[in-house]
């Protein structure tokens, strides 16, 4: 089989546009849901991590989340100001911080804890197929 790099560039031989549009279209989901907490995606998986594990490194969400730094430290910050979390720094490292809800971080879960069911049912998929797709794209992610 020979390469044609005229079909190689159409988009509907991109593997990557619709991870792309499917991405956009699950997050614009959560988009209204999350609207009246006044949280963004970003925030709402930030708050998963912590609710699972409070007390985490900043180093250890950007891990979870795959994002850098530069892109969770911001996150913290705005929900420090809304006094949901606090950074505190490692006492045996000055360069570690640590991060902890605050009981209205806490009292968050608890108010948002029906999305992931509201969610779920705009997502056209069977249990079996969701699975696939799962575990499809956690093949990608691994390094």
């Amino acid at each position: 089989m020979n390469y044609d790099p005229d079909e190689a560039l159409k988009l509907e031989n991109q593997l990557c546009f619709p991870l792309y549009a499917a991405a956009r279209k699950v997050v614009g989901t959560y988009t209204p849901l999350l609207k009246p907490f006044g949280l963004t995606y970003t925030q709402y998986i930030l708050f998963l991590v912590l609710w699972e594990k409070d007390g985490q490194t900043v180093s250890e969400i950007c891990d979870k989340l795959m994002l850098d730094s530069g892109t969770v430290t911001p996150l913290l910050k705005k929900l420090e100001a809304k006094n949901y979390l606090r950074r505190e720094r490692c006492e045996n490292d000055e360069r570690c911080v640590k991060v902890f809800l605050t009981e209205e971080g806490r009292m968050l879960k608890t108010e948002v804890s029906d999305i992931p069911k509201k969610v779920g049912g705009c997502v056209k998929l069977s249990k079996e197929q969701a699975k696939t797709l799962y575990d499809t794209l956690y093949t990608l992610l691994k390094d």
